[in-house]
């Protein structure tokens, strides 16, 4: 009879645990959920030509107070890195990267984005996403890492990439890893460009900051922040 009780009493803890597992699995994706925003599917056909793209393009560096949407978002996300076709290495994205290694990381300084909370948020290619890196408004702080740049703290977004320098050293040596990574950053960030100007959008290029700094606003240690883009509507 001991013996049977101390089953039943087994089995009842069994199932106890089992619920409270699934209940924390449950409350586990909830959380994930809501630290992950799906962004829309990004449009492969624009109303500008490249030429006309390259032609018109300027670096802007005073924006307007009107909020970017999320399909504008998505947008310049996808062309600074998003996914395109199957190449021969694989799943090719929006930028040329040495022997595919893409060693560069894309987040942006989000604070008046329409269906957007203030926040920084790391871009998810794979999935054409956001991912919740800290919330609240931190553009009058990246500013501050650019040395006070105005148009940091007043574009709408600000996209920040940063560089894991090892994935390419491990492979072509130290030496290439600095070239390969400015080579990226280049491509990526013409990308942006002449995406923000067929998007009627403005974008500067901004190399000057403390990238110590910018690590510290964005959340990141073990990456290089080698650039920063705010982007917006240009002010007239």
């Amino acid at each position: 009879m001991l013996l049977g009780k101390s089953k039943k009493g087994g089995d009842m803890v069994l199932r106890i645990s089992l619920v409270c597992l699934l209940m924390l699995s449950f409350f586990s994706l909830q959380a994930m959920a809501q630290d992950t925003v799906k962004l829309p599917n990004p449009q492969i056909e624009g109303g500008m030509s490249v030429e006309q793209a390259i032609h018109e393009r300027k670096s802007i560096r005073s924006f307007s107070d009107v909020p970017l949407t999320l399909e504008q978002v998505s947008q310049i996300l996808w062309s600074a890195g998003g996914a395109t076709v199957d190449g021969v290495t694989g799943p090719t994205r929006a930028y040329p990267s040495a022997g595919a290694v893409y060693p560069l990381e894309i987040y942006i300084v989000a604070g008046n984005v329409t269906g957007l909370e203030p926040g920084v948020y790391r871009y998810d290619w794979k999935e054409q996403a956001l991912k919740i890196i800290k919330k609240g408004d931190v553009r009058p702080s990246l500013a501050t890492a650019a040395f006070g740049q105005a148009m940091v703290q007043q574009a709408p977004v600000t996209v920040v990439i940063t560089a894991l320098y090892e994935k390419v050293s491990s492979r072509y040596g130290e030496d290439r890893a600095v070239k390969f990574v400015s080579m990226d950053a280049g491509h990526l960030g013409q990308n942006v460009h002449l995406e923000a100007q067929s998007l009627g959008l403005g974008t500067v290029m901004v190399g000057a900051f403390t990238p110590q700094e910018v690590s510290n606003v964005i959340g990141v240690e073990k990456e290089t922040p080698v650039y920063m883009m705010p982007v917006g509507r240009p002010k007239q």
